[in-house]
């Protein structure tokens, strides 16, 4: 508040002769000298005096509400009387400052979890008072009680407009804020919109972000039922089109949506491929209709993210969690992942245990570090940093033993005995830490990587506060660009030029069947297996270690008859490439391919993967005439790739011919819809 108010507020506010008003008491308070001697006869009625009339009370809340605004805070309606006491007619109504009385403590209820939110109220005691008068014939309202000291800081000008008193959404605004809405951008993009409409600074609307999401939600309520049958409606429409989308809904006693899943036909196709590793992230809401939103992602040959399905609750609890879970099965023909990575979600795991038992259920290891700050930052201080370069090291261990040992040591030397969270945490390790997971399949999904690529891809159509039946189609649109995105992105790892390292026949075999992504991480194996030595230690096992240790190593088991090779530290199991310490065995062995087992066709080209679709859709002739264009390929890409000149003519010649292939109709192969 500037100093001239603060001056012109002090000649209104005699602390020696004005009587502090207790909210609790404010009835037996009555017009008394030392109220009238603050009555100042003045033309300038800005500020409110004793004695002031108004012709209604809406008349003399809306002037105290005004000069509640230029001083710096706002007020609320608090008590009406009557002459005889309340209902015997209005005569006296009371004004206060939003801060004023106390919040009532609320009875604990364990079944219902309580919002624990700060209140803005600390007893304030300015107010005014005023009283109905019918001396002169005609009824008018009189200012009898006025006191402007507050017990807190009063806010600036560019600060007060943002209390919730002072943030309106006109009318012309509402019904502009629902155009917007129903073209699907997000409500910053409206912000911007409208600020830039308005002709004011970014951040001077008279209402906020959290006002525009909260009238959008008010919108949802009004018409929840409608805009389930549309989102059915829409539903059906794709699927007549498309008999390739498959949806799965339910409805409750009331005949009101309660569920609905769907996928995509482009999702089933890269589930065949991709589905060994899923991860079925439920941390996610979608605000305008207050509903869980559940998606399953995958990471294809090039480790990039592809959508598998995406699911719509109205509760968080295990039957929803089993019903979702049935859904996906049912579109991607039964066939369940090897590995599901979720939040920590205790419906959603015992949901996960009945409809998927051969599943590897894990927790995703991004999602639980998010939360890091707020469980550790206050408890831990200078230090939290220091821990949390210790968490990592013993993530990543390999041995179960060394892990719960250096567990140990880390919580005595942070002192984390009793916190609740290193506890959680500890409980649920076989869940989390790789030293429990490393004999499974997880394709990479580990990789703090991955969250920042899968979130920007939700982000696309969770941001986006549309309709509820046109969201299905905003996530078609979000799939859509992360497909195209994706073969831009492939287009350009397979166009590069791959160096060999190792100049090994073992490389260069790689590169010739790997994507680059999966060559990249082999190559880094090869070139570290040569600082590792290999004992023969009886047949078929060996030992390897590093050429500067003495003790410890891994041992790898070797059989020739059928070409398999093991090593302890599971890397093959756990990501699908071949380790260090298996390759430097191979080496030994005068091995100069890798063995066809151990190059996964997940990790293959994308016409070695393709070759699996063909083997299991396509007759023999066709699978002829595949076989044949994927070799015209490959020479088209070691064509392309001896000049920039080459490499631009071949993607734009590409991009065209990819654009007319889509427009021709797919025939559908047996497919069934889901309904």
């Amino acid at each position: 508040m500037s100093e001239g108010s603060r001056v012109m507020l002090d000649a209104y506010d005699d602390h020696s002769d004005q009587r502090s008003l207790s909210l609790d008491d404010t009835s037996s308070i009555e017009e008394s000298p030392e109220d009238t001697r603050l009555s100042l006869e003045t033309s300038n009625d800005v500020i409110p005096y004793i004695g002031q009339k108004f012709v209604s009370h809406d008349a003399a809340y809306e002037f105290y509400s005004e000069f509640a605004k230029r001083c710096g805070f706002s007020i609320r309606r608090h008590r009406t009387e009557g002459k005889d006491g309340v209902g015997k007619g209005l005569t006296r109504r009371y004004f206060v400052c939003h801060r004023a009385g106390n919040t009532p403590i609320k009875a604990s209820n364990e079944s219902k979890p309580q919002r624990n939110r700060k209140s803005s109220r600390c007893g304030c005691r300015a107010y005014m008072r005023i009283s109905k008068n019918t001396d002169s014939g005609v009824p008018d309202w009189r200012v009898t009680g006025f006191a402007n000291h507050h017990n807190h800081d009063l806010l600036e000008a560019n600060q007060v407009r943002f209390l919730p008193a002072y943030r309106t959404i006109s009318d012309i605004d509402k019904n502009r804020i629902l155009m917007f809405a129903k073209t699907g951008i997000s409500v910053q993009q409206m912000m911007r919109l409208m600020e830039l409409e308005k002709c004011v600074e970014p951040g001077f609307l008279p209402f906020t972000e959290k006002d525009v999401r909260n009238l959008l939600q008010s919108f949802k309520k009004m018409d929840q039922d409608e805009e389930n049958i549309d989102l059915l409606r829409m539903c059906k429409n794709i699927s007549d089109k498309d008999p390739n989308f498959k949806y799965d809904f339910t409805i409750d006693s009331n005949n009101r949506l309660e569920n609905i899943a769907w996928s995509y036909a482009s999702s089933v196709q890269a589930y065949e491929l991709y589905g060994d590793a899923v991860v079925f992230d439920t941390t996610h809401r979608l605000t305008a209709f207050d509903m869980p939103l559940g998606i399953w992602v995958g990471m294809n040959n090039y480790g990039m993210p592809c959508f598998f399905g995406c699911v719509l609750l109205r509760e968080e609890n295990a039957q929803s969690f089993s019903w979702a879970l049935r859904a996906f099965l049912s579109f991607m023909n039964g066939r369940a992942p090897q590995t599901l990575l979720t939040d920590q979600n205790m419906c959603l795991k015992e949901a996960i245990v009945t409809e998927m038992p051969t599943t590897k259920h894990a927790l995703c290891i991004w999602l639980i570090v998010a939360k890091f700050p707020s469980w550790f930052n206050a408890v831990l201080g200078e230090r939290y940093n220091e821990w949390k370069a210790e968490f990592y090291r013993l993530y990543n261990l390999e041995t179960i033993d060394d892990f719960e040992l250096g567990w140990r040591e880390m919580v005595d030397s942070f002192n984390l005995h009793t916190n609740r969270h290193i506890a959680n945490l500890f409980a649920f390790r076989a869940l989390w830490a790789l030293p429990y997971l490393r004999s499974h399949f997880f394709a990479g999904m580990t990789l703090p990587g991955l969250s920042k690529s899968i979130n920007a891809f939700i982000q696309r159509f969770l941001s986006a506060q549309t309709r509820l039946a046109h969201f299905v189609e905003q996530v078609a649109v979000a799939v859509d660009f992360r497909d195209q995105a994706g073969e831009q992105q492939t287009m350009q790892q397979n166009l590069q030029n791959i160096s060999l390292k190792t100049g090994a026949p073992m490389e260069a075999h790689a590169a010739s069947v790997f994507t680059p992504h999966a060559f990249c991480k082999l190559q880094d194996e090869l070139v570290m297996a040569a600082h590792y030595a290999s004992f023969h230690l009886e047949d078929g096992c060996f030992l390897v270690r590093h050429h500067t240790k003495i003790d410890g190593g891994w041992k790898v088991i070797w059989v020739p008859h059928n070409e398999l090779i093991s090593c302890s530290c599971l890397m093959f199991e756990f990501s699908g490439i071949l380790c260090r310490h298996a390759l430097r065995v191979l080496s030994m062995l005068n091995c100069f391919q890798i063995p066809d087992r151990y190059l996964p066709l997940r990790w293959r080209r994308v016409n070695s993967s393709l070759s699996k679709l063909v083997q299991s859709s396509l007759s023999n002739e066709h699978a002829g005439r595949v076989q044949a264009l994927q070799s015209m390929v490959s020479v088209l890409i070691s064509e392309a790739a001896k000049s920039e000149e080459r490499l631009d003519l071949a993607s734009q010649e590409i991009s065209m011919l990819l654009s007319r292939i889509r427009e021709q109709p797919v025939p559908i192969h047996g497919t069934q819809r889901s309904r």
